[in-house]
């Protein structure tokens, strides 16, 4: 026997009269697999019907013949009718039964059939029990799978190489790997089979020096073994080991598949190795693999996450959209289906690379053009529009899911929370969230930093406390919304507690997020003191995100000295930050420093560092408009300054001011007034009011924090014209009603 004593002895406490038992409760396989159609489909049941008419079935080696034929074209349900139809059966008139059911994974059926084989005398072969290692595997049910090893031993079963990778398979898969690795030094004959099973297995575990240890040892290593070891190292992270071993790869002269390609594509995008992954384009080009869908799709993605989205369409070309124009020539579809995958990678290239617009018209091509598109793309399309605020459109794709019939799950749900709380509708992220059957932690952190955006901290922390006594886990992005959202609502006592419940009871390390948020906690709360203490008892004056949270907080309360302080820690962190430059000029421009602001300036523009322009957008149907302060290049531009200068004539009347204080140079007062009359949020606000229907809720995003002025300016203005207007600035939602705003002015 191939395993021998030792291995017998292995096994020693799991020999027993072998008696399969399953908790699966048994249906006769015929009601399970039964064809739907009354009528045998030809050519099988041409032949079918002459081997009844002449006899034939009663010839053993035909009726097997014509069973093998039956499990071949996966017709399982013929395969039973006709097994239960043959008056004598032997082990191999079993063992194709078997494998056909143990092919359509049918594990509860392939036990009860080997019971059964039992105890009608038939003995299992090798390839019979192959078929129940499988199963067993698929099913993880190790117990059943040392029984069966067990009654193998028992009764003499020789252990050939595939015997014994299929048992390997079953260990290594179940995690017992003293087990397999003492089958694997007792297996007689292995092959390269065996070693990338044992490769893989490490692989899986994360244990690549053991895996890379194995690989190295292999005796021969073909295409399959160099795909598993790339990929397994780039799967557990190691993207550079994982490119040394594709580069010895080439070296040894190996013939890439397939797989092989769209593994090195992989690589070369998850590094961002343009030059890599044109090699690798050009070798399947001549190769001729050019044509093979899913390496199209990993050379579409490839380029995409390089940034370059030029290239990605020229691979495409042969797989246009209906309806697609590129330039002034109109295409037409060859392949749709083989385009599903492709342009589905192009959708998301467009919005890695920040290119929501292209992305969002490549999408609603693709669904004009009737091409199915999958899910993955459709939650891409919804994370564009969460980014970019587009509420609309969003909606459009809301209604397009359920137009295909996708239900709303976990997943999908929780990409249409993060888009409508993105897009200032928390009612309708409300909506999606109750609608979802079995929220889990990814839904409920959704909706959490959903209510934190809109600052709506108490509810935040009202899901989070309801979200635990479920019995859910959080980890550490539910525990960032929950601090976000005690910040945004100046809740430092519960912001506390919470942080010292994720470090304590939850074991979860702070990141910078977590400790920035605590630094804006505290300072927001007008804590400077206990800001700078948190700052070095955390170990975190080496990050730049706290110290501009910190002086963005030492601004908010005016004191001057302790912002010239954090400046100077902020400027040895990141000195060229154009930010830091900006508070502190500002800090001094507001207690009119002028020459100290002057410097700043000054020092700012020697050293070539530039302020990021102040930008808001406003979307009206499918179009977005953009403003910057002063933007005169808007086609409306003159009824926009017409009608805000009116606009403010009467918001003065009921109580509003410009504050020109906050403009931060040295001008007369009626200059100031015309420098801050003219933000870009206040350009954006009223072109939506002059471009909607009376009472239409305005939706604006700023890519900057929202100034004092601003904030009065929409607060009157809300007031006066009996609009709501949701202003979304980098830090959290505005909505603005009648004279008043959801942050409270605390912001």
């Amino acid at each position: 026997m191939g395993v021998g004593s030792s291995c017998s002895r292995l096994y020693a406490n799991h020999v027993f009269l072998f008696r399969i038992t399953t908790t699966t409760r048994w249906c006769h396989p015929c009601s399970l697999f039964h064809s739907t159609s009354s009528n045998v489909p030809p050519p099988l049941g041409t032949l079918h019907a002459l081997f009844i008419k002449n006899g034939s079935l009663q010839t053993l080696n035909s009726a097997n013949h014509l069973l093998t034929l039956y499990v071949k074209s996966n017709d399982i349900g013929h395969a039973q009718k006709l097994f239960d139809e043959i008056p004598h059966t032997n082990t191999q008139t079993w063992t194709i039964l078997i494998s056909g059911f143990a092919r359509v994974g049918s594990s509860g059926v392939v036990f009860h059939l080997f019971r059964e084989m039992q105890e009608k005398g038939a003995f299992p072969n090798q390839y019979t029990l192959s078929s129940v290692f499988k199963c067993c595997s698929l099913n993880n049910s190790l117990q059943l799978g040392k029984g069966v090893h067990a009654w193998m031993l028992r009764n003499g079963v020789d252990l050939d190489v595939v015997l014994g990778n299929s048992i390997l398979d079953l260990y290594l898969k179940c995690k017992v790997f003293e087990y397999a690795e003492r089958l694997f030094e007792l297996m007689n004959e292995v092959d390269v089979v065996s070693w990338n099973i044992m490769v893989s297995a490490y692989l899986r575990e994360g244990d690549v020096e053991k895996s890379l240890d194995m690989f190295r040892g292999l005796p021969y290593k073909d295409v399959v073994s160099w795909n598993t070891i790339v990929d397994g190292l780039m799967q557990c992270g190691y993207e550079g080991l994982a490119l040394e071993q594709l580069y010895c790869m080439v070296k040894c002269g190996t013939e890439f598949s397939a797989v092989s390609f769209s593994i090195a594509l992989i690589l070369a995008s998850s590094l961002s190795l343009v030059e890599l992954g044109r090699q690798l384009h050009g070798m399947v080009l001549k190769i001729g693999f050019c044509r093979d869908d899913f390496i199209r799709s990993s050379l579409v993605e490839m380029y995409c996450k390089c940034g370059r989205m030029d290239k990605a369409s020229i691979v495409l070309k042969d797989v246009p959209l209906d309806f697609l124009k590129k330039g002034n020539a109109e295409v037409t579809c060859k392949e749709p289906k083989a385009g599903m995958v492709s342009w589905g990678s192009m959708v998301s290239g467009y919005v890695w690379n920040g290119k929501y617009e292209d992305g969002l018209k490549i999408f609603r091509l693709m669904v004009r053009g009737l091409v199915v598109v999958d899910i993955r793309t459709v939650t891409t399309i919804i994370s564009a529009c969460a980014d970019a605020g587009i509420l609309e459109f969003g909606r459009h794709v809301h209604a397009y899911i359920q137009k295909i019939g996708h239900r709303i799950d976990s997943y999908v749900g929780s990409s249409l929370i993060d888009m409508y709380s993105k897009s200032g509708s928390l009612d309708d992220a409300w909506t999606i969230f109750k609608q979802i059957n079995e929220p889990n932690i990814v839904s409920w952190t959704s909706m959490i930093s959903g209510c934190a955006i809109h600052g709506q901290g108490k509810q935040a922390i009202c899901l989070f406390e309801e979200m635990l006594n479920l019995g859910i886990i959080p980890n550490e992005v539910t525990f960032l919304g929950v601090l976000n959202a005690c910040s945004h609502a100046g809740l430092l006592e519960e912001g506390c507690r919470y942080f010292r419940m994720m470090k304590y009871a939850y074991f979860i390390n702070p990141g910078v997020e977590h400790c920035t948020s605590m630094v804006d906690l505290y300072g927001r709360a007008g804590r400077l003191t206990e800001t700078k203490n948190f700052i070095f008892e955390n170990g975190i004056s080496h990050l730049s995100s706290v110290w501009k949270s910190f002086l963005s907080s030492c601004r908010l309360h005016k004191n001057v000295e302790m912002v010239k302080w954090v400046a100077e820690k902020l400027l040895q962190v990141v000195p060229s930050d154009p930010g830091v430059y900006v508070l502190l000029s500002n800090v001094c421009a507001s207690t009119h420093r002028w020459e100290e602001a002057a410097r700043v300036r000054s020092l700012m523009h020697q050293r070539g560092i530039k302020k990021q322009p102040g930008q808001s957008w406003i979307q009206l149907k499918d179009q977005i408009h953009t403003f910057v302060m002063g933007d005169r290049s808007h086609p409306q531009d003159k009824e926009i300054y017409s009608y805000l200068d009116s606009l403010i004539g009467r918001l003065k009347e009921i109580g509003y001011s410009l504050d020109v204080k906050l403009v931060m140079q040295d001008v007369e007062e009626e200059q100031g007034e015309v420098l801050i009359t003219h933000h870009s949020e206040k350009l954006a606000v009223v072109f939506g009011i002059i471009n909607t229907a009376n009472r239409t809720p305005i939706r604006i995003i700023k890519n900057l924090r929202i100034c004092t002025d601003c904030h009065n300016f929409i607060k009157y203005a809300s007031q006066l014209l009996d609009r709501k207007i949701i202003v979304r600035d980098v830090h959290r939602f505005h909505h603005f009603k009648h004279g008043s705003c959801s942050c409270g002015d605390y912001w």
